[in-house]
């Protein structure tokens, strides 16, 4: 089994989505972040807007506008907090 990443998304109100991931990519102030299982740990601010993309270990990814916050990696896995969260695309197969 390939290694995985657990990922959760939490905005301000509610956690928005949690689970096991192949990567994320979010764009940061920095510029578009790429994070597979092993990164090293880091801090970033999120951009605004922002976009937040979840690939699945199965192959579908789901994708959700954000707006303010930080994503946060560490060597349990990836915390995105921000302030909403709402979902690009409702097919997670994509």
């Amino acid at each position: 089994m390939a290694e995985q990443l657990h990922v959760q998304l939490v905005a301000v109100e509610e956690k928005v989505w949690t689970g096991a991931a192949s990567s994320v990519v979010a764009r940061t102030t920095e510029g578009e972040l790429g994070v597979l299982p092993g990164h090293a740990p880091l801090l970033g601010q999120l951009a605004e807007p922002g976009e937040v993309r979840i690939k699945l270990p199965e192959g579908g990814q789901v994708d959700y506008q954000v707006t303010g916050g930080f994503l946060s990696v560490t060597g349990s896995g990836v915390t995105i907090l921000a302030e909403e969260a709402n979902p690009v695309s409702a097919d997670p197969a994509r």
